[in-house]
């Protein structure tokens, strides 16, 4: 992966954490780089970011790796996306990424292609968001 890439995958990453990008905004400038999707995997403490051509790019989250919990619960992961598409004045992704993992999110996978997003637990559990329209 060229350096351009590797980044803009990191200042969309830091972005997230300090609240200078929404969800939106880092989709679209990712997208326009070339890249088809990420992966946020909460117990390594990585994001990974893919190329069309399987070449990726994996960033160690500022924060590391976070506990989670054994119990997938999906109705309150989709309850924290709601909070975080709401975008409300006390919304971080830090405390967005404290409060799924306490739900049992171990992570997820941004499909640009598929316009969506695979939010997972330790047992397969999945709790899918489609894109907003």
């Amino acid at each position: 992966m060229d350096v351009q890439k590797k980044a803009l995958a990191e200042k969309c990453l830091a972005a997230a954490y300090d609240k200078t990008m929404a969800f939106p905004q880092i989709v679209g400038a990712l997208i326009g780089a070339g890249f088809d999707g990420y992966a946020i995997d909460y117990r390594a403490g990585t994001a990974t970011y893919y190329l069309p051509d399987d070449d990726c790019t994996i960033v160690k989250l500022p924060h590391g790796g976070a506990p989670v919990a054994a119990a997938f619960d999906a109705a309150g992961v989709a309850a924290q996306i709601k909070w975080a598409q709401a975008n409300p004045p006390d919304y971080s992704y830090t405390a967005f990424c404290e409060n799924v993992t306490a739900k049992g999110c171990a992570g997820y996978l941004v499909s640009f292609l598929g316009k969506r997003v695979l939010y997972f637990g330790r047992t397969g559990e999945t709790h899918i968001e489609h894109f907003p329209k």
